[in-house]
């Protein structure tokens, strides 16, 4: 009961800290599992593995469309047609405008200052202005929030709050997006992120985080699915996954889309390699 309590009280915290209202922490499904304690999450995976588009057996839950465009680029699709693209720089892949699009500060290829006009929401995972960026978004079915952290520079500098780590809420799914991340999120900021049941993680180990540290942080999150990105070498990749088969199982995808759902997400936690990294 302690740590059931010592989980609520930090959950309210830090979504107070950021300014999340206490109805949206207790609404939303990432928190909710922070609150229980991870290891009291039920076993939902009753189909293991990806969907891939196309698939013909119908669907037991809302499915998101998930496309791999670039670098960090992500397309996600959600089941009432919002489309969402992550670290937008300018290309957001083929398909119609997206609705929304996130960006973060680190690189030019993370964000850009001319989004076309026809986005209804552009997502600053910094703050232009200063402080930490406040993202707590909900358009139609998906609910956006973020969890911000920060830049380090190549003087030795480092800029405060300047990423975001993106947490889409949708379909009964919580799906991250880790950004350029570039230090371990303290204790608070995992409390924030809650349980995640999809992450996008940088795995080139030198830009961003370095391997060992991001392989003990996925390990950390217990994560059903890990989509590696922002690899920049087949190399990189390889001590990415060797670092993580003792824990995860490895599934490599042939095509850059997939739809997952929360009764097709694996039975094991797994890595899922998509191509064009």
């Amino acid at each position: 009961m302690t740590q059931l309590r010592f989980g609520f009280l930090a959950t309210l915290v830090f979504s107070l800290a950021l300014g999340l209202t206490p109805d949206t922490a207790h609404a939303s499904k990432c928190f909710a599992y922070v609150e229980q304690a991870p290891e009291l999450r039920p076993s939902t995976s009753p189909v293991p593995g990806v969907v891939p588009v196309g698939f013909s057996t119908a669907q037991l839950a809302p499915s998101v469309r998930i496309t791999y465009v670039t670098h960090s680029t992500f397309r996600l699709e959600t089941p009432e047609g919002v489309v969402i693209a992550t670290d937008y720089a300018g290309f957001a892949g083929a398909g119609v405008v997206p609705t929304v699009v996130t960006m973060n500060h680190a690189h030019e290829t993370h964000y850009t200052a001319f989004p076309d006009p026809a986005i209804q929401h552009v997502l600053r995972g910094w703050n232009p202005q200063g402080g930490p960026a406040k993202h707590n978004l909900t358009v139609e079915d998906v609910l956006i929030r973020n969890v911000p952290t920060d830049i380090r520079h190549w003087d030795g500098g480092a800029e405060r709050d300047g990423n975001s780590i993106f947490i889409f809420e949708v379909a009964d799914l919580c799906i991250g997006h880790l950004g350029h991340l570039h230090h371990k999120p303290t204790p608070e900021q995992l409390a924030m992120i809650g349980r995640l049941d999809v992450v996008f993680a940088p795995v080139d180990g030198s830009y961003t985080l370095d391997l060992p540290t991001m392989i003990e942080l996925l390990k950390e999150l217990r994560t059903s699915l890990v989509i590696p990105m922002h690899s920049f070498s087949d190399s990189s990749l390889r001590l990415f996954l060797a670092g993580m088969l003792s824990d995860f199982e490895l599934d490599m995808a042939k095509e850059a889309t997939i739809e997952i759902s929360l009764t097709t997400l694996p039975r094991q936690p797994t890595v899922l390699v998509l191509p064009g990294r």
